[in-house]
């Protein structure tokens, strides 16, 4: 199933009974909120809940009508700011700023040795 909007009209006069109406639904599995409007007399559910089941715990108590069934709408997301472009740096920056993050999170490691580029020492490393 998926998440949907329930809006039901209930004959609820007082507080005590709109209490237990809320609590009885809001026990069910699946239901994620649950909220009234005492004005109007709606309880509105959102959830993974069947229409039908909630109904029918609801007539035990008071007389309710479905009035829409509907998805849910997802809360809307911001607007994403536009990324600012990085400037592009010069790759032998970008080693000089690896090799110092490298250095500050291993310095056990760094300690005795220290890291060459192939263009400084082309002999540097020999696989045999």
């Amino acid at each position: 199933m998926e998440m949907k909007k329930i809006i039901l009209k209930l004959e609820v006069f007082d507080d005590k009974s709109k209490q237990k109406a809320m609590k009885n639904v809001a026990c069910l599995p699946g239901v994620s909120s649950v909220s009234m409007d005492m004005k109007d007399k709606k309880l509105t559910v959102i959830g993974d809940v069947d229409p039908v089941s909630i109904v029918g715990r609801l007539r035990k108590l008071c007389h309710t009508e479905i009035l829409s069934v509907g998805p849910a709408k997802e809360p809307e997301k911001k607007k994403e700011e536009p990324k600012k472009q990085e400037q592009k740096k010069d790759p032998e920056d970008q080693w000089a700023d690896l090799v110092k993050a490298y250095q500050a999170y291993n310095p056990h490691y760094t300690t005795h040795y220290f890291v060459r580029s192939v263009e400084e020492d082309p002999n540097g490393c020999v696989i045999c």
